[in-house]
């Protein structure tokens, strides 16, 4: 049964009263009939008007893809840039980049409701099959390193309890094959989301900090002081903040996730609203690292990123280390099953086989596999004697700034792909902040590349 029933050729959606036939010529994948047990909850809370509860059973896919990218790497990113610079520029600037997310993906929360199809195989379908297995290979390499860094950031957590890698390692594979076992996208959705709750600790070592909630408040206000120094540093914690909010696998794994939860056009109000969610939490939580890491402003003498919880207990006390070093390993634990999750869905989409966590291992070896096989290979990649594991950790959300124009590119050529999208295509306003957001990131992922390499080459100073 792995084999999926290729869709015919897509055309664009016509309006109807319940958005359910939207799509003529789809048909209907094994898949689809699992989904309808969930879909008929939906029908029910919305046909007797629990508005609470339709959010409930809507919401996961938006608040999955921002919370699953304030990982291990991100929190490690924004407390090393406190430490570095205080409260200042960069904490609104974390603010401005969850609002680029919220933009982005929101775009592909839409295509995937509407057109109920992940974006790997969308693009294969639309632009051919070369620029499918780039788009893949692309956010593969991405993944594997990403995920390094979140095993990284796990082991770096556990170690403030005296508790090895190997630990770390297993931690993780065995998350992954645990929420896999339902078979069911509902119960793999609900286990990643209570464990992303744990991203609020951040927040709360935040307060426990104590911090001068009046500078905070005038740098969220401001974006004073710019920061100074090293020209090149500052050009990678900018890269490295962007990197920690927008990335290729969000985009991967909030468009098919969103078209495995079987969101329909009626739920386009709903799936926003779960993006913003999202976005507003990953933004106070991704401050909240920031805050704490600003605590060791005065101590950046002995401050170093693999002692990082050890450095916050001695600079804020105890339970300000303790909290951060546990939201270490639930930032990197839910990283690693939505990370592991876009792996799956686009390797399958690439070469044509059921992708959804409604389908059984038997019938879906391939988006299985995938999941665990990216996961296993990061987890190895930890115990090598030797490797560098904190570089590996500090340039991940580097790398994905750098990758993640391509991505965008085809997520706006498909949001306005008309045959495809219909009525629901972006906007005139929405594709000029978009294009402006593309730019943006190329910019900033351009310009550290380019003078990291006219330092190598000695051509400017350092």
């Amino acid at each position: 049964m792995e084999p999926r029933t290729p869709p015919s050729e897509i055309v664009g959606p016509e309006l109807s009263a319940d958005g359910a036939d939207e799509l003529p010529g789809l048909g209907f994948t094994p898949e689809d009939t699992v989904r309808s047990h969930d879909r008929s909850r939906v029908d029910d809370a919305r046909d007797s008007g629990r508005r609470w509860y339709l959010i409930w059973l809507l919401i996961g896919p938006g608040i999955l893809a921002m919370l699953g990218e304030n990982d291990g790497p991100s929190m490690i990113s924004y407390a090393t840039t406190g430490a570095t610079y205080h409260f200042g520029f960069f904490l609104p600037f974390i603010v401005v980049t969850f609002l680029i997310a919220i933009v982005c993906q929101e775009m592909c929360m839409r295509v995937g409701a509407v057109t109920h199809r992940g974006y790997g195989e969308l693009v294969i379908q639309r632009y051919g099959r070369l620029w499918g297995w780039f788009a893949a290979g692309d956010l593969l390499f991405t993944n594997l390193v990403t995920l390094v860094a979140e095993f990284v950031a796990i082991r770096i957590g556990l170690g403030f309890f005296h508790i090895g890698a190997g630990i770390a390692a297993a931690l993780g594979v065995v998350l992954v094959l645990f929420t896999l076992s339902g078979g069911r996208y509902w119960r793999w959705e609900r286990i990643s989301l209570g464990l992303a709750l744990f991203n609020g600790l951040f927040l709360v070592a935040a307060i426990v900090s104590q911090p001068d909630w009046g500078s905070v408040g005038h740098a969220m206000v401001t974006f004073s002081p710019f920061p100074g120094g090293s020209f090149n540093t500052l050009l990678l914690l900018v890269a490295s903040t962007i990197g920690a909010t927008v990335t290729p696998w969000m985009i991967f794994f909030q468009q098919s996730a969103s078209a495995d939860k079987g969101l329909t056009p009626r739920d386009l109000h709903h799936g926003r609203l779960d993006t913003a969610i999202g976005g507003v939490l990953g933004a106070v939580f991704g401050c909240g690292a920031l805050i704490v890491g600003a605590a060791l402003t005065s101590h950046s003498a002995g401050f170093s990123v693999d002692g990082l919880p050890r450095a916050l207990r001695s600079a804020s006390g105890g339970l300000v280390g303790t909290l951060f070093a546990l939201g270490l390993i639930e930032a990197g634990a839910v990283a690693i099953l939505t990370i592991s999750a876009s792996s799956g869905y686009a390797v399958s989409e690439a070469i044509g086989r059921s992708s959804s966590f409604n389908s059984s291992p038997g019938s879906a070896r391939t988006f299985y596999a995938a999941n665990v096989v990216v996961a296993a290979i990061a987890a190895g990649v930890i115990l090598i004697p030797g490797a560098p594991l904190v570089s590996i950790a500090l340039n991940a959300n580097v790398l994905a700034t750098v990758l993640l124009p391509v991505t965008l590119v085809f997520m706006l050529m498909l949001a306005n792909d008309r045959e495809l999208m219909g009525r629901w295509v972006n906007g005139r306003a929405l594709n000029l902040l978009s294009v402006a957001i593309i730019v943006f990131i190329s910019v900033c992922g351009s310009a550290y590349g380019i003078d990291s390499f006219l330092q190598t080459v000695h051509l400017i100073g350092s």
